[in-house]
């Protein structure tokens, strides 16, 4: 496991190159700051300073070397290197009049979905003619904020949480850049926008959503401290997990039937799912022991009470992060056989965790 600190402002999101040498930071800012590492530490290569207000999310394609951001003055940018090695953002036509939440790259690069406040989904891709990437909308039926995107393996499908509490899988088709996708699991007939799956939620908005390796199971996590899977078909409804924590605000496949997810417990956890898609929590990752503290005296104790409704002293967390957890990005491997995951979060800290420290443990012992 290794721990990084970019300071002590939030990190908001990141994402990293193909070959995982430089890394994509935001700050919970209008900046974008690109590292490349150098032995173990990190050195500030570039700042990507096109936005005007705070950056939202960031997506690094995972063969080139493009980058799209998204942010909260409604705009995104497609950035490239130039001969100069200096990156140059494209224009992207989003045409929403509320801020920009979410971006993602489809797994073939040709395209990106941004979600939005707008209460829609913009699909982007590049017009050749006109040397810009234009969008189009899927808006019917969201009615509120989207939170959050992820593609399908096959390139066309998009889930999507949002603030009114529901998850969905749309066709992402766009026929002005592919051929027409064949049947999956989620639908058959599938021209662009179409609603191929909802899933009503019980009471909280969605704050992450992931597909597994194969496109057949979609996972998403909750405000009202749940993890969830839900697969295709008309009568496939989603099986609900309540954690014991406070709300997880990321999570991700790390292999066929195994999800890591964090958030405001500043702690990863562990889940199995069975082919039954039920859920079992494995336990929490990467717990530190404390040191045995010595006597406390009386007035201490008095003091930690009347300051932290406690009588413990829980200024540092047994957790590696020390705050919320904001995101979760695959390092080394992909959904099926992830080795290497990597973590930011409120603290300014960026985690990079190997499989073993990935293993699920409660306490510090391994399980």
């Amino acid at each position: 496991m290794e721990k990084h600190s970019f300071g002590v402002e939030p990190i908001t999101c990141h994402a990293w190159n193909k070959d995982r040498s430089q890394v994509a930071v935001s700050a919970n800012s209008q900046m974008v700051d690109i590292y490349q590492k150098k032995g173990n530490t990190w050195v500030k290569q570039s700042t990507l300073g096109e936005h005007t207000q705070r950056v939202t999310s960031i997506d690094w394609a995972p063969n080139s070397n493009k980058i799209v951001t998204c942010g909260s003055d409604r705009n995104a940018y497609v950035w490239s290197l130039n001969g100069n090695n200096e990156w140059k953002p494209s224009l992207v036509i989003l045409r929403i009049n509320r801020a920009a939440t979410c971006v993602r790259w489809s797994p073939k690069e040709d395209k990106f979905a941004v979600g939005s406040g707008a209460r829609l989904v913009s699909i982007c891709y590049f017009e050749q003619e006109n040397d810009w990437w234009v969008s189009k909308h899927i808006k019917k039926p969201i009615r509120s904020t989207v939170t959050t995107v992820d593609w399908h393996p096959n390139n066309i499908l998009l889930a999507c949480g949002s603030t009114d509490f529901k998850v969905r899988v749309f066709s992402a088709y766009v026929k002005e850049i592919e051929d027409k996708p064949n049947p999956t699991s989620w639908g058959k007939k599938l021209p662009f926008g179409a609603c191929l799956k909802e899933f009503s939620f019980r009471g909280g908005w969605i704050h992450s959503v992931s597909f597994d390796s194969s496109g057949t199971r979609l996972a998403w996590v909750g405000h009202d401290s749940t993890l969830n899977v839900g697969c295709g078909g008309e009568d496939a409804n989603a099986v609900n997990f309540f954690l014991n924590s406070l709300p997880c605000l990321t999570l991700q496949w790390v292999g066929p039937s195994t999800i890591v997810a964090g958030g405001h417990d500043c702690e990863l956890m562990r889940f199995r799912v069975d082919d039954k898609n039920k859920i079992t929590f494995e336990g929490k990752v990467g717990i530190v022991k404390k040191k045995a503290a010595g006597a406390v005296s009386a007035m201490a104790k008095f003091k930690n009470m009347d300051k932290k409704a406690t009588t413990e002293d829980d200024s540092k967390k047994a957790s590696v992060h020390q705050n919320s957890i904001n995101q979760l990005n695959i390092h080394t491997g992909a959904k099926e056989a992830v080795t290497k995951l990597s973590s930011v979060g409120m603290d300014g800290q960026m985690v990079i965790w190997d499989q073993s420290s990935l293993e699920a443990s409660v306490g510090g012992m391994k399980i």
